[in-house]
């Protein structure tokens, strides 16, 4: 798995929060509302979110970016 890591695209700021977001259980339009964007773009980034993950849904992305330190459920 350290190659794994090696190879991860990073993830964007803009990723970033909506991963945030997700990890709270929003759906995508409570997510565009709250950062101010449209719901496709939403879409967008999660989908880009799962890609760089390697995760096949939100669950399993938000539990993969836990284990790798990105995000934490505090707060």
């Amino acid at each position: 798995m350290a190659t794994r890591s090696g190879s991860l695209d990073e993830l964007t700021p803009r990723e970033m929060d909506v991963l945030r977001l997700l990890a709270h259980g929003l759906p995508n339009r409570k997510i565009a509302v709250q950062l101010s964007i449209h719901e496709r773009t939403v879409k967008y980034h999660v989908g880009a979110i799962l890609a760089k993950l390697e995760a096949a849904n939100r669950t399993e992305a938000v539990m993969r970016a836990i284990e790798r330190g990105l995000i934490t459920l505090e707060g």
